[in-house]
Formats: C-alpha cells, sequence, structure tokens
C-alpha cells in the first residue's frame, strides 16, 4: 500500500515544523533529525487525536515536501503514538531500522512491526490496505 505524507522535520535538520492548517509553523529546534519525519494527513491516531506520525526513509527532504511511499512497516510504541514507516526502496531503507528505533526513548518500547502489522493498524484506523 502506498501512502502520501507531509514532511514536518527533515532529515538531518534541526529544525522542527508543525502542519496546521495546510502551512507550516517552526514548533522548536532541536537534534537533526535522523529520518523524514512527518504526518498522514486526514488520518487520525485515536491514540492522541493527532494525525498519523510516518517517516519516510530515504534521503533528506525539505520540510513541507509531501512524498509518497510504500508502506514498509511500522514503529510499535508502547503508547500508541505508532509511527508508519514509508519508503521507495525498502530493501535498502530497512538497514537502518536500528538507528530509527535507537531515537526513541526506551520507556516507550520501540519496536519494529512489519507490514502485517501496519496492515492492521491502517484497518483499525478505518483504511482498507
Amino acid at each position: 500500500m502506498r501512502l502520501r505524507m507531509v514532511v514536518e522535520w527533515s532529515k538531518g535538520s534541526p529544525f522542527r515544523y508543525a502542519w496546521k492548517e495546510g502551512r507550516l509553523t517552526l514548533v522548536a529546534v532541536d537534534q537533526p533529525a535522523p529520518v523524514n519525519y512527518g504526518l498522514i494527513p486526514g488520518l487520525i491516531n485515536p491514540a492522541d487525536g493527532e494525525e498519523v506520525d510516518a517517516v519516510y526513509l530515504g534521503p533528506p527532504l525539505p520540510s513541507g515536501t509531501q512524498v509518497e511511499g510504500e508502506v514498509v512497516g511500522m514503529v510499535w510504541l508502547a503508547d500508541g503514538d505508532h509511527k508508519l514507516i514509508l519508503a521507495n526502496h525498502p530493501e535498502e531503507a530497512l538497514r537502518d531500522l536500528g538507528f530509527l528505533l535507537s531515537w526513541f526513548h526506551s520507556d516507550r518500547k520501540p519496536t519494529f512491526v512489519g507490514l502485517e502489522g501496519a496492515q492492521t493498524f491502517l484497518r483499525e484506523l478505518g483504511l482498507d490496505p
């Protein structure tokens, strides 16, 4: 299944933006992001009432970019704020999974869940992968 996401925080950039009402707003200057981090517009995660978070594995993309990628899995988190993983070259992208998981605090128990787990999550949100 392919989904489109909006990049809020570009890989390698310390500038973290939030996508609100169709535009970016700077919310923080932080450590550089290890991945392109953003959201799936219009798809709400009941765990936090916000749009589902997503990461795009690949080269850096400017904040505000809309990119489409194949769902290859997700980062499962104990608090339910799971992160979908998108990529256009899954076999290459998944090599850096350990680095991605280490980005999340260990209290959240980050775990990689493959395509089937991501599809189950999407079904729970009302999508038919």
